[in-house]
């Protein structure tokens, strides 16, 4: 096979900021070189500049070519730029952005690999948008790989009519070498939620969970990363019953690695949201166990793939905060315990999430679909070339 050959990353916006494992999955692979494509950009997190492409710009003015690449497909422009770049295959991140790169993929005449991250699955169908809804079906015939980030939503995914012959589990990865802790750093008694500001990720029952710790641990604290709608409750909430906390709002992946690398509890206590969404695998949780900062949260969704309860952090029942407070607990009192823990999550995710284990795998999946594609495009090509001859030699 040749080395680096072009392929396509898709997403609708490039990227939100909770979306850094989508460049760091695509910019770890060896033998494929990824260029960027979605409808507009937006501010939380660039991919590299040089290999971007964006449908239109941000705002209004370039809301009518965004519907149109939606509902028809790529223009001429469009589509003869990105043949320019020579592309084996196209990737799509979630599975309603697959089905709005479905028409690129006919035009590009390359074969379509969409990752499910949870949402896309696991949300209610009345809760998912009517254009995902009407196109699904045609995407569970016409992509070649669905990949699921944990066996929990492959689960879900099968459930709701995914082929099982084309639909199978796939990690993500943590970039080992970029999360691992600092020695020289000090741990404080903090306990660290990284996540979206939403239902799902259950941060009110962590701050419940709070003001019982701060009974036993007044120096514990709590440090909030991330935004969204249900931030100015969760402040008020806080405000109401936690003594030393602080919300840090959206903060750069770096940042986000140094505070895991201070804190001593890591915990985003997810639960069963009422559109039906829950946690499919959380990135996040492998790379705070590969900071070697132990974790402990709500035993829901796929969070019990990422966190090896009893080893490398404690799981409870979902929305039990009184258990979730005693757990964190046992790590703020027990620092023999907490360094058993801290070494087998680093251990852990070493051995079974180590990006580049991650991506030969991926690599090969690659291979197979490619090959698979043009030999299925043989037969086509070969009646396609013999209706061009026929025409040339009556017209």
């Amino acid at each position: 096979m040749q080395s680096s050959q072009t392929f396509i990353v898709y997403r609708d916006e490039l990227f939100n900021a909770s979306e850094t494992f989508i460049p760091a999955q695509a910019e770890s692979l060896g033998h494929f070189r990824p260029y960027y494509l979605g409808l507009r950009p937006i501010h939380d997190l660039h991919p590299p500049h040089d290999r971007v492409h964006f449908i239109s710009r941000a705002g209004l003015a370039g809301k009518g070519k965004r519907i149109q690449f939606k509902l028809l497909g790529p223009n001429t422009a469009l589509r003869q730029r990105l043949l320019k770049l020579n592309p084996v295959l196209l990737h799509a991140h979630f599975a309603p952005d697959a089905c709005n790169a479905l028409a690129l993929t006919r035009a590009l005449k390359v074969p379509l690999v969409a990752s499910c991250h949870g949402c896309d699955i696991t949300v209610r169908d009345d809760r998912q948008t009517s254009l995902y809804l009407w196109r699904r079906e045609k995407l569970k015939a016409q992509c070649s790989r669905f990949l699921c980030v944990s066996n929990f939503l492959l689960e879900q995914a099968l459930a709701k009519g995914f082929p099982a012959d084309r639909t199978l589990v796939h990690y993500t990865g943590v970039n080992v070498d970029l999360f691992c802790p600092d020695p020289r750093i000090s741990r404080s008694p903090v306990v660290l939620f990284v996540g979206r500001l939403v239902p799902v990720k259950g941060c009110e029952y962590l701050i419940r969970a709070m003001a019982d710790i701060q009974a036993f641990a007044p120096e514990a604290k709590l440090v909030v990363i991330g935004d969204g709608p249900l931030r100015s409750n969760l402040e008020l909430q806080a405000s109401k019953s936690v003594r030393n906390f602080e919300f840090l709002g959206v903060q750069s992946p770096d940042a986000v690695r140094k505070w895991m690398n201070r804190a001593t509890v890591f915990c985003t206590p997810s639960v069963l949201a009422e559109s039906g969404q829950r946690e499919a695998f959380g990135m996040v949780f492998a790379e705070a166990q590969a900071m070697g900062l132990p974790v402990v949260s709500f035993a829901s969704g796929g969070i019990p793939e990422a966190v090896a309860d009893g080893q490398t952090g404690f799981l409870v029942p979902e929305r039990d905060w009184q258990a979730l407070a005693e757990r964190i607990l046992l790590f703020l009192r027990d620092g023999n315990l907490w360094a058993q823990f801290s070494r087998a999550g680093e251990l852990r995710v070493r051995s079974q999430f180590d990006i580049r284990k991650q991506a030969q795998a991926l690599e090969a999946i690659y291979e197979q679909v490619i090959e698979e594609y043009c030999r299925a495009r043989k037969p086509v090509e070969s009646r396609e070339q013999t209706i061009l001859a026929w025409r040339s030699t009556h017209d």
